[in-house]
């Protein structure tokens, strides 16, 4: 690999390594499995060079499918897909460095999560890096509790407030509006936090702003998994979980940034797509019986309240 575009990646991707190794020995230890580690590197000649770590527990007691990554790459042309924000980088040579998760649970009653922390550099020649970060939270219930989504955002929002009053309705909103399935007119979970293109206050802020969210993840997510893990459920449950995952399959190709940018970008496809379920299901048009908790689920979890 080539030297970096600035030595402050180096910090960066010290701090991403350690936390996918916390968050996953968190999830080791309860669910009692033990990840697969996959260390890769792309092949010299390819566009995009790099280097990752993926870490993925499957079939496990608790989570049936749990995948973190951790990437760092450099490549000789921003995708579009980061530079919808910045035209004035189209086509600059660039790095990233990130970490991302979904977790799929076993149980209906403990939601899917995701969360994902990135920086990028980018720079024309003769010209100095820019560098700014992305990422966020968010949470999606098959059968919502409200004691969980309001933990689940009250931990967000704490996690932002020393970076100004205004971080979490702005990225609560932001996410809002991001994890939403246009062709169904529909939120994808029941939200968090999402932010992209931070630059603000410079690399350091935007660097502690970042930490500050991925230091929060297993604070606002594993309390949930506790408290709900060994909940009884059916075979009606169990459906309606498959069910649902297939509108995260939809959101994940037809409309996730992350996806594209990987993919555009010539990303290691294995580990981009770790996020999917491992069963999923569609059925045309499902009839939802009134006032149940599957019914309960779209009017009140699936839309946009303040939840803190």
């Amino acid at each position: 690999m080539s030297a970096p575009l600035t030595e402050p990646t180096r910090a960066v991707g010290d701090y991403l390594q350690a936390l996918q190794l916390r968050i996953t020995g968190a999830v080791a230890d309860i669910d009692g499995g033990s990840f697969v580690v996959d260390p890769w590197e792309k092949a010299p000649g390819e566009p995009l060079q790099g280097r990752g770590i993926t870490r993925i527990l499957e079939g496990g007691a608790v989570f049936e499918r749990a995948g973190c990554g951790f990437s760092h790459v450099r490549g000789p042309a921003l995708p579009p897909s980061a530079t919808q924000h910045r035209p004035d980088l189209a086509g600059a040579p660039f790095e990233a460095l990130g970490v991302s998760l979904v977790f799929h649970p076993r149980n209906p009653h403990v939601p899917t999560v995701h969360m994902n922390v990135r920086m990028i550099c980018a720079a024309q020649p003769g010209q100095e890096p820019v560098c700014w970060f992305g990422g966020g939270m968010d949470l999606t219930p098959y059968y919502g509790q409200e004691e969980d989504v309001r933990h689940f955002h009250a931990v967000c929002r704490d996690a932002l407030a020393p970076f100004g009053a205004d971080k979490y309705p702005r990225f609560k909103q932001w996410c809002d509006e991001y994890f939403f399935l246009k062709h169904r007119n529909e939120q994808r979970g029941a939200g968090g936090i999402f932010f992209d293109d931070f630059a603000e206050g410079g690399f350091d802020n935007g660097f502690a702003l970042m930490r500050a969210v991925g230091d929060a993840f297993l604070n606002a997510y594993m309390p949930i998994v506790e408290r709900r893990k060994d909940t009884a459920y059916g075979t009606q449950q169990r459906e309606f979980q498959l069910y649902r995952r297939g509108r995260y399959v939809e959101f994940n190709l037809v409309w996730d940034r992350g996806t594209h940018f990987g993919l555009q970008s010539g990303g290691r496809t294995e580990s981009i797509l770790l996020s999917m379920p491992p069963l999923v299901s569609w059925s045309y048009r499902p009839t939802l019986t009134p006032g149940s908790a599957e019914e309960a689920l779209y009017h009140q979890f699936l839309v946009r309240r303040d939840w803190v």
